[in-house]
């Protein structure tokens, strides 16, 4: 928690008095019972209606004072939590997008959307309670102690005995209850997960008739978390008849002695009943102080969570002494590589060796789990080599900065992602400064032209999030326009042909090899028909390289390529 409190730097006045108008607050509400004192004593015993009057009068502007006094502490301490809470979700979010494939994968999605919503949010309470509470509560606790021994000594010994009581309580429910609220998160999290992969997978589900295996799942999931908060509700509801039996055998013993001191003469009926209002503003401020303690063990909790977070170091850090990239015959050169995800385990990649040169097409084929997505992904530097060098226009890929190495690729993922938005503010992703012209050039080069023409708006079509309301072809091909209107010194087209037919493939293909920038290009493929005319394709296997060649040449010298080639040829016959 305390590496998060840099964030509350810009707000050091409202955290200042926030607390301070909620002690002015407490102070004036201190004084209410000895104005009721008065009203008893001096007012109703002697009859005097002009003077309740008065001592009303004084209660209520009390009232209306300590009301202000509220109101400006709530207001500077939400706003002191809010601001707070902004400029960590703005932190939190910008140091998930430095971190690298690797450590997102280890985190994982629903772990980061829980940290930046439901985390966040506790941690603003936290900190919005505790400016509130912190010192207001422990503040009338003890005035109210010190102004019951004002007004007698002897009677005020109950709260002596009472307070450490209602402590021992409060403070012992919540010693036991903390820990419990990790525990509590956790469950939210494997909920969370659960939800999002079933939302995210509900095609998939239904198309194999799974949903009563999901919905027992998720059940199960749930009545965990259930069953840990009811627990944890069980054990903190406990504070509350616990305080109150304590609270009320406080009252009944102060009403005994305040009857006992007042017969002798020594205090008035007046003071009897403020001390009893004393009594019960102490237990007021003690429940007020249990929830506020469950409100911080629960922030503290997500806090730490989020600290975890933060504290992972971004293995993907641009080089403080960027090199810049000078004349080379090579656009990408690949000096005997290796690739371990996280650095642990067995090799995803071996011995990765070859080079190719500007303007060259290189086709990347093998089989699945060949390593052939994680060749092409250490180009723009997703994951960087276990050892040897990724070079880029001679130049290792880790001594580029990395805003200046991504824009000199374009990538086309796997998986194909449009955002909601209009296809012209998807496809300006690429270019954020792009103009009509240069959108309709990716648009007929990417073989987008014919359904982008029948949609209503053409370029000021809505698409959906992620991009539901058009096909797999059509998303594809609108992600490689988005990467072609980037003008990319190299392209890379990860598998990202395989939902086009063979004749919007080659043509795809063609215009590609047609582009007026003559970019370097990667076409990760399954299909021999896609690379076949590509200058140079590699072959890999279990993560090595089996084969480098013409697809002629791999015919004669690579068993690998020749059985996929012949087992596509029978396929289509």
């Amino acid at each position: 928690m305390k590496n998060l409190l840099i964030y509350l730097k810009d707000y050091k006045k409202e955290t200042v008095l926030g607390p301070l108008f909620k002690l002015l607050e407490a102070s004036f509400e201190l004084l209410v019972p000895l104005v009721m004192a008065a009203i008893i004593d001096v007012g109703i015993a002697n009859a005097d209606k002009r003077y309740i009057v008065k001592m009303c009068l004084v209660m209520v502007a009390l009232g209306i004072i300590g009301l202000a006094c509220s109101i400006t502490a709530q207001y500077f301490a939400a706003k002191a939590a809010v601001g707070f809470s902004t400029k960590l979700r703005h932190s939190l979010f910008k140091h998930i997008q430095s971190l690298s494939f690797s450590e997102m994968d280890d985190i994982g999605t629903s772990t980061m959307i829980t940290r930046m919503t439901s985390d966040i949010n506790q941690v603003q309470s936290g900190v919005n309670m505790v400016l509130r509470l912190f010192l207001r509560s422990p503040f009338i606790v003890f005035g109210a102690m010190i102004m019951a021994f004002t007004i007698d000594v002897k009677a005020a010994l109950v709260f002596v005995v009472v307070i450490p009581l209602l402590s021992v309580v409060v403070f012992a429910v919540m010693a036991y209850s903390i820990p419990l609220y990790k525990k509590v998160q956790a469950a939210l999290d494997n909920v969370l997960g659960i939800t999002r992969e079933n939302l995210t997978g509900v095609r998939v589900i239904r198309a194999f008739n799974k949903e009563n295996e999901e919905i027992e799942k998720f059940g199960v999931a749930h009545d965990n978390l259930t069953g840990l908060q009811m627990f944890v509700g069980k054990v903190t509801a406990i504070m509350n008849p616990g305080t109150y039996i304590i609270i009320n055998a406080g009252i009944l013993a102060l009403i005994y002695a305040g009857a006992i001191r007042v017969d002798a003469g020594y205090i008035t009926q007046g003071q009897v009943v403020a001390l009893v209002n004393y009594m019960s503003q102490i237990l007021v401020e003690l429940i007020k102080l249990a929830n506020l303690i469950i409100t911080v063990a629960k922030a503290l909790a997500c806090a730490n969570r989020i600290s975890s977070v933060l504290e992972i170091e971004s293995t993907m850090n641009s080089p403080e002494n960027p090199v810049k990239p000078g004349v080379s015959e090579y656009a990408v050169e690949f000096d005997n590589v290796s690739l371990r995800y996280n650095s642990s385990g067995e090799e995803a990649l071996s011995n990765i060796d070859f080079k190719v040169k500007k303007g060259e097409t290189v086709g990347i084929i093998g089989g699945t789990g060949s390593g052939k997505s994680s060749v092409v992904n250490m180009i723009p530097r997703f994951y960087d080599a276990f050892s040897g060098e990724v070079k880029v226009n001679g130049v290792n890929v880790k001594d580029y900065d990395m805003k200046d190495l991504r824009e000199r690729v374009g990538i086309v993922l796997q998986k194909a992602v449009l955002f909601k938005g209009t296809i012209r503010e998807n496809l300006m992703w690429g270019n954020d400064s792009a103009i009509d012209a240069d959108i309709e050039k990716a648009i007929a080069a990417s073989q987008s032209k014919e359904f982008v023409d029948n949609k209503e708006g053409r370029l000021d079509y809505m698409i959906s999030q992620g991009g539901k309301n058009i096909s797999g072809g059509q998303k594809q091909r609108l992600t490689i326009a988005r990467a072609i209107v980037k003008n990319p010194e190299i392209l890379i087209l990860d598998d990202s042909a395989s939902a086009l037919d063979y004749a919007t493939d080659a043509a795809l293909r063609k215009s590609i090899r047609e582009l007026e920038n003559n970019p370097t290009v990667f076409i990760v493929s399954q299909r021999t028909s896609s690379i076949r005319s590509a200058d140079k394709i590699v072959v890999l296997d279990d993560g090595k390289i089996v084969g480098i060649g013409t697809h002629d040449e791999l015919l004669n010298t690579c068993d690998i390529y020749r059985e996929i080639n012949d087992s596509q040829q029978s396929a289509k016959a």
